[in-house]
């Protein structure tokens, strides 16, 4: 196995690089092909959400495959190279393993235990799927994470750590208050009709808004979101859905607005916000710049510090450039909630009076100190049990192949001796040829089994991989019947399916 993950999160880059470097549906498929065509990588899955963008891949070569990924990832993102570097993280191997597994536990999410992610790591690996561009290694991957991700959540108490980016956003709106006592009675504007604001619009139903209105760019998503609302039973809300052109009118009478799209532009600008509200424009909201981490280093050189120093010093200057725009005083008569990436929203919109604005920025730093319930340890102590059981089940696998060939060759002369012995001894009867056959095959089966049994629980040990050399080396195998077994189980269509 030689799986290397190549990133950046909320962790280790400010919004405003994440913002920049978010990927489109048709980016994340180009990225996933070209990284394919990349001499490498044999495969490759990619984990984008609204905090991270990750490129997975099996790769043969370590410093290839970092500066291969990293040159694809800032190609697609649109964020030079250059700029991109001092934010990136790279993980290898065990260490790649345990990161993900972190990462679909909610281990490393904006908001600690959130379980959201794990229907964006099903849907990454469905899409490399699709594409054909995860195989063995990463379909077995993806699958482990979603199990070591579910049972987290059920094992432990992990869902009490953290909340969904929903509700931990609403609570932020709510500044303080109870977010039920605050959001009873109100308006609720949802932009947006994907699992994001499929999960607002929820959230904020049971939060007890008197009404939601959904807007969508295709209405007709925004007309199924209302009816999978309407039914929830015992929620009471109201809903219905607008069109797009709409959202100018429905701003003038909404108390909060949720917007979560994938344009890649503003959807609200500040003069909107203003004009439903009726005041004067605030000044445009400039975003922090992002300062210039020394002299220029080799790739090669950077990738050898992520790799020892774990982006400490990305992730300080990450926390040192976030800032969240400055919010107005005074009795709120607008709530705003942006929770898309790139942003939906004019930051300019929160020093309108009146208006408060929650974004995934300030969603950043209100999470960064909050505090972790004690499920956290045992939810670490699981992942590191289930990366040292993926870590041996990798390579016992590994070795399974050679075994397979070697007792087709063992078959092979069974079949070969039992035809000769006919010739030999053409008046035995069918009893007797099947009693011989049969002994044979025993013989043969239990001077095996010891040897293939022992082979596999040496080879699913660290440094194990030269068992299966060793094994195709004594036994003289033919390297193409190991492959053809290889590629047999690979090509299973029951293998790797979501």
């Amino acid at each position: 196995m030689s799986l290397l993950v190549v990133g950046l999160s909320h962790r280790s880059a400010p919004v405003s690089v994440l913002e920049r470097a978010s990927l489109s549906a048709d980016s994340q498929a180009k990225l996933l092909q070209d990284t394919l065509a990349a001499e490498p990588a044999a495969e490759a899955a990619v984990l984008a959400t609204c905090n991270r963008i990750e490129l997975y891949a099996d790769v043969d070569k370590f410093h290839a495959g970092v500066a291969e990924l990293s040159t694809l990832l800032a190609q697609h993102s649109g964020v030079g190279l250059d700029e991109l570097t001092p934010y990136l993280y790279v993980h290898y191997e065990d260490r790649a393993v345990h990161h993900l597994f972190s990462v679909a536990c909610g281990l490393d999410s904006m908001v600690v235990g959130e379980g959201q992610i794990l229907g964006q790591i099903k849907d990454a690996l469905a899409l490399g799927q699709v594409l054909h561009t995860a195989g063995r290694l990463l379909n077995d991957l993806f699958q482990q994470a979603l199990r070591v991700g579910k049972r987290a959540h059920s094992e432990t108490g992990i869902d009490r750590a953290g909340q969904s980016l929903v509700t931990f956003g609403l609570e932020q709106l709510a500044d303080g208050r109870d977010p039920v006592a605050w959001a009873k009675g109100k308006r609720a504007l949802v932009i947006g009709a994907g699992s994001m604001s499929s999960l607002a619009a929820a959230t904020l139903a049971r939060t007890g808004v008197a009404e939601i209105v959904v807007a969508n760019r295709t209405r007709a998503r925004a007309d199924r979101l209302v009816e999978i609302l309407g039914q929830a039973g015992g929620t009471g809300v109201a809903a219905h859905a607008v069109e797009m052109a709409a959202v100018s009118d429905e701003l003038t009478r909404a108390d909060v607005v949720v917007s979560c799209t994938g344009a890649t532009g503003l959807v609200l600008s500040a003069e909107a916000v203003a004009g439903a509200l009726g005041l004067d424009p605030a000044p445009a909201y400039e975003a922090p710049a992002v300062p210039v981490a020394g002299p220029p280093v080799e790739p090669d050189e950077q990738h050898a510090a992520w790799v020892e120093n774990g982006s400490a010093t990305a992730t300080a200057q990450a926390r040192a450039v976030r800032r969240i725009p400055a919010q107005s005083t005074g009795p709120v008569r607008l709530a705003l909630l942006d929770l898309a990436m790139p942003r939906d929203i004019d930051g300019g919109a929160a020093r309108l009076d009146g208006v408060r604005l929650v974004d995934i920025e300030s969603l950043a730093e209100a999470s960064a100190d909050a505090p972790m319930a004690a499920d956290v340890d045992q939810v670490r102590s699981i992942v590191a049990d289930e990366v040292a059981a993926f870590g041996a089940a990798q390579r016992a696998a590994h070795i399974t192949p050679t075994v397979v060939a070697l007792r087709t060759m063992a078959a092979g002369v069974v079949a070969g001796e039992i035809a000769r012995l006919d010739g030999r001894l053409p008046d035995l009867d069918e009893k007797q040829r099947a009693e011989i056959s049969q002994t044979v095959r025993r013989v043969v089966d239990k001077l095996l089994h010891a040897p293939t049994v022992r082979v596999k629980q040496l080879a699913s040990e660290p440094g194990g991989a030269g068992y299966a050399d060793a094994l195709r080396e004594l036994f003289d195998l033919d390297p193409q019947t190991v492959a053809a077994v290889s590629r047999a189980d690979l090509n299973d269509p029951n293998r790797g399916r979501s």
